[in-house]
């Protein structure tokens, strides 16, 4: 028993050591690619806005702040056009229609607008812009504690890829989350290196072409 016990504590002490090992490098490759005000903040043509769940039709507090720094850099002229991308795989969970129509209400012209109806996770999202929306530099819009993976994952992915900062005030369940991020990254990092694919492709949809927001869907 002592020997297992022996074994079990070993395999556990290298897997921490592998996690914050490859956090440290995520983060370390990182952080200069962060920003925290318009300022300065580089031009993109594109914008992608990541899902962050909702209350009914209205986007949660993470989504609203998201959202809210998106449409900020469109109107100051730092992106030209907005990726939505999140969870719309069941009628009474719709991500994208409350987010499409938030950015919409807040004046986003509708055809600067494009839709990813399959961003399920972050590996998702970045890898369907590289393949469906041809997306070669993009702003990455989202809380600090996400950015760090999702620029990397954008990177690696032949994205050039920065983040703007969407923290404003507090969040329930943010140490939470800056905490099971630690084992996001640790996964998002051996999803790049198989190059996993994600479950739903689909048809090419150049950002550069015709949006695909449509306003008949529903509000």
């Amino acid at each position: 028993m002592k020997k297992y016990f022996k074994i079990f504590l070993y395999l556990a002490i290298t897997g921490l050591i592998a996690i914050v090992s490859v956090n440290y490098y995520v983060k370390s490759s990182t952080k200069t690619r962060i920003y925290y005000s318009v300022k300065k903040f580089p031009k993109n043509d594109v914008g992608i806005i990541f899902g962050a769940g909702i209350n009914g039709n209205q986007p949660s507090k993470y989504l609203k702040d998201r959202l809210d720094a998106g449409i900020l850099l469109y109107k100051m002229k730092r992106i030209n056009k907005i990726l939505l991308s999140g969870d719309n795989g069941r009628d009474e969970y719709d991500e994208l229609t409350v987010m499409k129509n938030y950015c919409y209400e807040h004046g986003v012209d509708t055809t600067k607008i494009f839709i990813d109806y399959a961003g399920f996770d972050t590996y998702s999202t970045m890898y369907r812009a590289k393949h469906i929306f041809k997306i070669k530099r993009a702003t990455l819009i989202s809380q600090k504690y996400h950015l760090n993976r999702a620029i990397y994952i954008g990177n690696k992915l032949g994205i050039k890829s920065v983040g703007f900062s969407a923290n404003k005030g507090e969040y329930l369940g943010y140490n939470y989350v800056c905490f099971r991020e630690y084992g996001s990254i640790f996964k998002s990092f051996f999803d790049v290196l198989r190059n996993r694919e994600p479950k739903f492709l689909g048809g090419e949809i150049n950002i550069n072409g015709e949006s695909n927001y449509s306003k008949e869907d529903k509000r």
